[in-house]
């Protein structure tokens, strides 16, 4: 499966669970149902991953924690919140940098709509021509 791919999986999924679930629950819900939905179709998830970062001669071993990584190859940061804002924008072009993966996804499932709190991000990925968010 190409990112892409991946990413219209995920839109879809987020979307289905939004609708199921509405919006303003923890976002350790939203995660556990998310994981929960793409391995019911088929597709490899880890939650809660944690991503190591070496600065110069100094590693960290755990920088930070991935909400979600699918399939090895898309990162997903999930958000119960009124709006994303550019610091969260922000937050996920950093992911991407520091984990060298070319797609991630912001899910904020505090949007009244989830087609409104979806944030696509790319980090050199090439444009196949499909459109996913």
């Amino acid at each position: 499966m190409t990112e892409n791919e991946i990413g219209t999986i995920l839109v879809d999924t987020a979307i289905a669970v939004h609708r199921q679930l509405g919006p303003g629950l923890l976002e350790s819900v939203y995660e556990i149902v998310m994981a929960y939905e793409l391995e019911q179709r088929g597709v490899p998830v880890q939650r809660q991953v944690p991503i190591s970062i070496v600065y110069k001669t100094i590693t960290f071993a755990e920088a930070f924690r991935a909400d979600l990584i699918v399939a090895d190859k898309v990162i997903v940061e999930l958000k119960s919140i009124e709006q994303v804002n550019m610091a969260h924008r922000k937050q996920i072009q950093t992911y991407l940098r520091l984990t060298g993966l070319k797609l991630g996804y912001i899910f904020n499932f505090g949007a009244a709509l989830m087609k409104d709190g979806i944030v696509r991000a790319v980090n050199g990925l090439e444009d196949d021509s499909r459109k996913d968010a």
